[in-house]
């Protein structure tokens, strides 16, 4: 059995569930707790694994509404503006895009009008953002 083949286990049990016990993973995994141990240790030295959370569904915790914002910037303007949206509290996640948008960034707010005037007031206000085009979430499904 390769090191990579008991890597790839060992993370596709954290990856389904974070707060499996060592003994759980290594009977998931089928190596022994030790080895989970050893593996889990290099995994985090090596900046594999950078951390652990709770996977939450604001939806569900409260009446919290979230965009993903599809967001345009002028090239010669996409460092400073990136750093300015990284910056705003309100935007929980920014991701470079090879897809319609330069930038897609998570936003949430108490309702949808508190996020539409966050877009429109604080993103679309930062230089270099040309556009903001906003999709809203409707449902966890998965």
């Amino acid at each position: 059995m390769s090191a990579d083949a008991t890597e790839d286990r060992i993370l596709s049990v954290l990856e389904a569930d974070a707060q499996a016990s060592y003994a759980e993973i290594a009977e998931r995994a089928g190596v022994s707790k030790p080895t989970v141990r050893k593996y889990i240790n290099k995994l985090e030295t090596d900046g594999v694994i950078v951390g652990y959370s709770a996977d939450v569904d604001p939806k569900k915790l409260s009446s919290t509404s979230i965009a993903m914002v599809g967001i345009d910037v002028a090239s010669e303007r996409y460092v400073e503006a990136t750093r300015a949206l990284k910056a705003l509290d309100e935007v929980e996640a920014l991701y470079s895009s090879s897809g319609d948008h330069m930038l897609m960034a998570e936003i949430r707010g108490p309702d949808g009008n508190a996020v539409g005037e966050f877009i429109s007031e604080q993103i679309l206000s930062i230089d270099g953002v040309t556009a903001a085009h906003p999709s809203f979430l409707q449902e966890r499904l998965k």
